[in-house]
């Protein structure tokens, strides 16, 4: 059994591959590494060089392993299809021409939805017949990822999507076979929703292919549920803090993947605002610092 520790661009502020206030990659990569990670994720495709040995080079250069990549899309949005497809499959190549392994699945953020993140009372819920068909595509680029290009695909949920709260996602996780579409517990994103991730975990550790480390100030939550903030503005203030200075219980979730003798990665996201994220490397090196405190060496 290893548990391996990565992070992502987005502990960069990376979310959005032409967002003129990112960093460039190769000092992300750098910086990864100094501060002690064994690997790193993909970002949002086109961030990093799509060309396999300019990639592979400075990943090499860096002792870095590329973990895998997320596909943060709307999926919620039938009019959005064949973008969603054309950016799962840039995604797909790029992994699996550096070996990696894991494809993460996210419903991004819906207008209809923004407003009730954190708030399972109050969200908008689709009916039957979108939901299948949202569903469906989910399936369906899970299913390309795995056949395509010998990916293991796993869906995430996100604040502000309509794969939000604990219900939303059972319900999914009931109607795709598990042979088809893992799961990626994002600790943060669960903890927002009003959730308890290591309850999640316990229940669901059969299925969880990866896991997305993320902490939340159960402040900064509250008073962005109250407030009605943005996802993107929670950010901003600090909602999702260093590891060990929030709500989840990380001793506590490693205690469940040793039980399990999870054998696989875990990457750190500490979503933020890439503007006013000044020093992300002191963050990242903190981060790893706490985990190796409570034993994920």
């Amino acid at each position: 059994m290893t548990i391996r520790i990565a992070n992502a661009p987005c502990s960069w502020g990376v979310e959005f591959a032409d967002d003129p206030r990112n960093p460039p990659w190769r000092r992300v990569l750098a910086e990864c590494a100094a501060a002690g990670y064994a690997g790193i994720e993909l970002g949002p495709v086109g961030y990093m060089p799509e060309d396999p040995a300019l990639l592979g080079a400075l990943l090499a250069e860096h002792g870095l392993t590329l973990v895998g990549g997320v596909v943060f899309q709307p999926f919620h949005d039938p009019a959005m299809w064949d973008a969603v497809q054309q950016a799962a499959r840039r995604t797909c190549r790029a992994l699996s021409a550096h070996g990696a392994r894991h494809l993460v699945i996210i419903d991004s953020i819906s207008p209809r939805r923004a407003a009730t993140a954190g708030r399972p009372a109050e969200a908008e819920q689709m009916d039957a017949a979108e939901w299948s068909a949202f569903r469906d595509r989910i399936a369906a680029v899970a299913r390309m990822a795995a056949e395509g290009y010998g990916l293991t695909a796993s869906i995430h949920a996100h604040a502000a999507g309509f794969l939000d709260f604990e219900p939303e996602l059972e319900r999914l996780l009931d109607e795709v076979d598990p042979a088809v579409l893992g799961i990626c517990l994002d600790t943060g994103h669960h903890s927002y929703a009003g959730y308890d991730p290591v309850a999640f975990l316990r229940r669901h550790i059969d299925r969880i292919r990866y896991l997305h480390f993320k902490d939340i100030d159960p402040a900064v939550k509250a008073r962005a549920v109250a407030e009605r903030t943005g996802f993107y503005e929670a950010c901003g203030q600090g909602i999702f803090c260093n590891l060990g200075r929030g709500e989840v219980d990380f001793p506590a979730v490693r205690q469940v993947l040793l039980e399990a003798r999870f054998d696989g990665w875990c990457t750190v996201e500490q979503d933020c605002d890439p503007q006013l994220k000044v020093r992300p490397a002191d963050d990242a090196r903190a981060n790893r610092k706490y985990l190796r405190h409570i034993g994920f060496d």
